[in-house]
């Protein structure tokens, strides 16, 4: 599901949970250390899921979970209005995902092969292949 990591070695484009949604940082700051206090990061983030943004900050010798990420390839089976059907091709198990973006759902045809992600027991259609 995840792991821990420091949070000072977070850098953009990384992955991070926040409020238990997995999340792509785009931007990271650090403020220097204080009179009072050591120094703190911020981070803002946009879910890989629902696309909110979000925003943490923490100590910087803090530790922040990061997801364990599954990039697989797969086939379309069938298309509907807002699901996917996919066929997995290393294990050739079906399953049905409706996260889709507009853009990947007008390329999306059966037969054509994309790469998704599975991320804390959810998965996403990233690309088409080809």
């Amino acid at each position: 599901m995840s792991h821990p990591a420091d949070l000072g070695e977070i850098k953009e484009g990384s992955y991070v949970i926040i409020d238990g949604e997995p999340c792509r940082v785009v931007q990271s700051d650090k403020s220097k250390p204080g009179k009072h206090g050591s120094a703190k990061i911020r981070l803002a983030a946009v879910a890989i899921f629902t696309g909110s943004k979000k925003s943490y900050v923490g100590p910087s010798a803090s530790r922040i979970d990061v997801p364990n990420i599954d990039k697989r390839s797969g086939q379309v089976i069938s298309v509907s209005p807002n699901s996917v059907q996919i066929m997995d091709l290393e294990n050739y198990e079906t399953f049905e995902t409706s996260l889709i973006e507009d853009e990947i759902k007008a390329k999306l045809q059966p037969g054509s092969e994309v790469e998704y992600w599975s991320v804390m027991g959810r998965t996403k259609v990233v690309r088409v292949k080809g």
